[in-house]
């Protein structure tokens, strides 16, 4: 990345300028030994979550600089359907640089992209399965319709991760299944809905937050929506730059 758009400097807890990859990648470090998920979001400076529906319409050439290399750490990559659907998803598949720098930290070569979907309104069809590296998981509720979950059962796994007469998908059970997988470090995606339905489970270790130097004003969502509050007090851990963007990482209290 040679633009002045993409430099990227640490203000915090050390300064340092311009950081290469490796320095980016050690600025975002996960804490060994344990299991994580993190969520990344983008938002304006007046709390938009999207532009025109889309989040990718607030970040540029450095959010998507560090978004590509956060999931370089990931076991598996979380994203709710709304989102694969709204941002246009294709095939999840990291460049050949992400995939060789994954095998030396001991990693697979590619991430796990696993899917919430209560309905399960998606097209076994899609990119996201079709072209996928790696065989994907898809968690539903247990009222989602068996015969959707058997046409996705041909390419993909499919879990039923609610309780029964439940159609939502419980945030611990998909962690557990992760974990029982051996996918232990998660990075998130979104979005709203699913960040506040792990936040108010307690299941969200970490926030990687781009805050876009942009006023946006109008409708758009916040970056965690649930039916209700759930405070929860949060630590600052990293501070980054690029221009008048900030990038801000915190970790739960």
């Amino acid at each position: 990345m040679s633009t002045e758009r993409t430099v990227v400097d640490r203000l915090w807890p050390e300064v340092a300028a311009a950081l290469d990859d490796a320095g980016i990648l050690a600025a975002y470090a996960p804490e060994p030994g344990a299991p994580w998920l993190r969520m990344n979001f983008v938002t304006s400076l007046d709390g938009a979550a999207t532009r025109d529906g889309r989040s990718g319409g607030l970040g540029d050439a450095a959010d998507r600089r560090i978004f590509e290399l956060l999931r370089r750490q990931a076991d598996a990559v979380l994203i709710g359907a709304g989102t694969v659907r709204d941002e246009g998803y294709g095939a999840m598949r990291l460049s050949p640089e992400a995939a060789a720098w994954r095998t030396t930290a001991g990693l697979a070569p590619q991430p796990v992209l696993a899917l919430v979907s209560r309905g399960l309104d998606l097209d076994p069809r899609s990119p996201v399965f079709a072209d996928a590296p790696v065989r994907p998981i898809v968690y539903t509720g247990a009222g989602s319709s068996a015969t959707r979950r058997d046409a996705l059962g041909a390419v993909a796994d499919v879990v039923v991760a609610g309780a029964e007469g439940d159609d939502g998908v419980d945030p611990a059970r998909v962690r557990r299944h992760l974990e029982t997988r051996g996918l232990l470090g998660v990075h998130a995606e979104g979005g709203p809905s699913i960040f506040g339905a792990f936040h108010a489970a307690g299941a969200v270790d970490e926030l990687c937050l781009t805050i876009a130097p942009t006023v946006e004003a109008g409708r758009a969502p916040r970056i965690a929506t649930s039916p209700e509050a759930a405070p929860a007090g949060m630590r600052l851990v990293g501070l980054l730059r690029a221009g008048d963007e900030l990038f801000v990482r915190y970790r739960r209290a």
